[in-house]
């Protein structure tokens, strides 16, 4: 059964809390009374629900389990349990809980919470109620119930989000990117493109390439009709994959939304689980499938007509790979749904993913004689599976990785990081030479492939090793970006290497923008992310570039804002703000408030983005993107440098 329903864990992690917000009955007022300084009461009220039953937060019988609970953004605030007001309707032997008595409310009832604030008092706060409703034997705890209520004698303190002064399509000197949008589309597509022809490798489709083209040129009644039939195949291939991502567009969530889902932290730990299980079943544990009755329901209706049955042959194929295809299409979508074109982005990749499949099909139709050199399949696939499996691990590390640098846990620095990746590359080359095998294989044969192979992964294992240390030889150019930054370190220091020579000023645009009013100097601003894999490369790559670090040291100032920062602002700056399209955007944490500042003066929501504007916040030059040239980047300095001492002048 876990085989089965693997593969719908994500979908069902996200649509499981709409699910009960959109079923919950029960609608709530909340008023807030001032008792003193610093001191309110929260009342929450409501009419009831016909038919459901809520139950009350104080339980005398159940001490293990909490029925209603406050959450708030702001840690300064402390509030006491909620407690109710109304009298129960009913008390009854639950067998939900051992058979001890519950108390519940059939109408209208009171809730009523203390609040102490610590801090200042923010003129309204916002909060979720999670409360306990149910009917017989359905229980349905922690559905929540967001609010945002006033709060007499409250400060109103306003994030700035839009400068109007900062007119990014008007700057003061023409240089930087033409445009911000996502240039990586294409990118994808060839990835997906590759990987679908590497899953033409594995044991479930391989051995179906010879046999189904044999089909439809023999069963055809003309050679040209067997190539059209071969033809239409494997464009249902590729139909079908594009088809899987409509679901994605079809939802529409805001451009910010999406780049967020790459450094959501539930999402990687959910990635990270699935591909540790699509590992272990690569290594031959289990094999992972959908249910065999839809296979068989839609491998009946193969044989309907020429053109629909070809259409359900393909369905079948994909259904069937579904064990070989699913570790693969998994990577695909954890690595391409995110940024502002992630929709797309993932529309890319399926397609390239379906062609790469169908593709070998239409070409063996066309060119019968190229299936005599095809290579028998056997253990060969097996092992590249096995390959793979370690590769999964690998990416599932990568995952966790994102997770740990946002949240800070420091579970996986750098060097256990690397470490990590060095013991999986060990483990291929063990395994491809036969010093390390799974059950029921047998031995090795060391063909001119296998040792190129060999000495592939052998290679990158031992270019990986100086990663662990402490010296000049950790940098790994190569992967720069795909690692923990030098500074998430086990070691106390950074010896040599990419250590900065100044360290930019974090998450405080106005302090920054008063410390370049200070000096006279105009304000460097680094739009980036914890888990933003090519921030990480310029950092590494560009701003280490001896004449671009002592210009960003001694010409700017320089603040990077972090849109992936999940650290909750203080109550009094968390607001309901409205953007410039008119839509509604919760500021609930740092991150909330710099990937809006972004996109509403930047009009972009990808990092790295790079912006300079002068102290009086106008903007000098079109914002700038990655770019692995540090003369390009330093070019683009200079330019911005120009444009302010321009300005300057009398």
């Amino acid at each position: 059964m876990l085989r089965r329903i693997l593969p719908f864990l994500v979908l069902l992690l996200f649509s499981a809390d709409l699910w009960a917000q959109g079923t919950a009955p029960y609608q709530w007022t909340v008023t807030a009374k001032r008792l003193g300084d610093h001191h309110y009461e929260l009342r929450f009220n409501s009419t009831g629900a016909g038919g459901w039953q809520l139950y009350q937060p104080e339980q005398a019988n159940i001490r293990d389990f909490a029925f209603a609970e406050l959450k708030l953004g702001d840690s300064s605030v402390l509030p006491s349990p909620v407690t109710t007001q109304t009298v129960a309707s009913s008390q009854f032997k639950s067998p939900l809980f051992d058979e001890r008595i519950v108390a519940v409310n059939n109408g209208p009832v009171e809730w009523r919470v203390d609040l102490r604030f610590n801090g200042g008092v923010p003129a309204q706060l916002r909060g979720t109620l999670l409360y306990t409703y149910g009917r017989n034997d359905e229980l349905y705890p922690g559905t929540e119930a967001p609010f945002t209520v006033a709060l007499e004698g409250g400060v109103s303190v306003q994030n700035r989000i839009l400068i109007p002064s900062i007119d990014i399509n008007n700057p003061a000197a023409p240089c930087g990117d033409v445009s911000t949008a996502d240039q990586n589309v294409w990118s994808v597509f060839f990835i997906g493109l590759g990987a679908g022809l590497l899953a033409l490798l594995f044991p479930c489709i391989f051995p179906l390439i010879p046999l189904t083209v044999s089909f439809f040129t023999k069963r055809a009644p003309s050679r040209k009709r067997g190539i059209f039939n071969a033809f239409f195949y494997g464009f249902s291939i590729f139909l079908i994959y594009t088809l899987l991502s409509v679901p994605f567009h079809l939802f529409k969530p805001r451009p910010e939304v999406l780049n967020n889902i790459s450094t959501n932290v539930p999402l990687n730990l959910v990635f990270f689980a699935i591909f540790i299980v699509f590992a272990i079943s690569f290594f031959g544990a289990f094999e992972i499938t959908l249910p065999s009755g839809l296979a068989n329901k839609v491998d009946s209706k193969a044989g309907v007509s020429d053109i629909w049955g070809i259409f359900f042959m393909a369905l079948t194929l994909t259904i069937v790979s579904f064990s070989c295809t699913a570790g693969i299409l998994g990577a695909l979508i954890g690595g391409s749904y995110n940024g502002p074109e992630a929709a797309w982005k993932l529309t890319a990749g399926m397609a390239g993913f379906g062609l790469g499949l169908g593709l070998p099909f239409v070409l063996f139709a066309l060119f019968p004689g190229w299936l005599q050199s095809l290579p028998k399949s056997g253990g060969w696939m097996t092992e590249l599976k096995v390959v793979f499996g370690f590769i999964e691990l690998a990416m599932a590390i990568k995952f966790l990785s994102n997770a740990d640098l946002v949240k800070g846990w420091h579970i996986l620095p750098r060097e256990v990081f690397i470490g990590l990746w060095v013991l999986i590359g060990a483990g291929i080359v063990l395994y491809l030479t036969g010093l390390l095998r799974f059950k029921g294989e047998g031995r090795r044969r060391f063909t001119p492939l296998r040792i190129g192979f060999i000495a592939l992964f052998a290679t990158l294992t031992l270019y990986l090793l100086p990663g662990v240390t402490n010296t000049r030889f950790a940098n790994l150019t190569l992967i720069s970006g795909f690692p923990p930054p030098r500074d998430y370190s086990i070691y106390p220091a950074t010896k040599g290497g990419h250590k900065l020579a100044f360290e930019p000023m974090k998450n405080d645009y106005e302090g920054a923008l008063a410390r370049a009013r200070a000096e006279g100097k105009p304000l460097l601003i680094d739009f980036t992310g914890w888990a933003c894999v090519n921030c990480r490369r310029m950092e590494e790559r560009v701003w280490t570039d001896k004449s671009v670090s002592e210009r960003m040291q001694k010409e700017f100032v320089v603040v990077s804002l972090y849109v992936d920062e999940r650290r909750r602002l203080p109550a009094a700056l968390q607001q309901e703000y409205t953007s410039r399209r008119g839509d509604k955007r919760s500021i609930e944490t740092v991150g909330d408030k710099w990937a809006t500042f972004q996109s509403e003066n930047f009009f972009a929501v990808s990092q790295p983005q790079y912006a300079i504007i002068s102290p009086d916040e106008k903007a000098l030059t079109r914002t700038k993107s990655y770019t692995q040239d540090p003369k390009e980047f330093n070019e683009w300095l200079d330019c911005g440098l120009r444009a302010y001492r321009e300005r300057q002048r009398p």
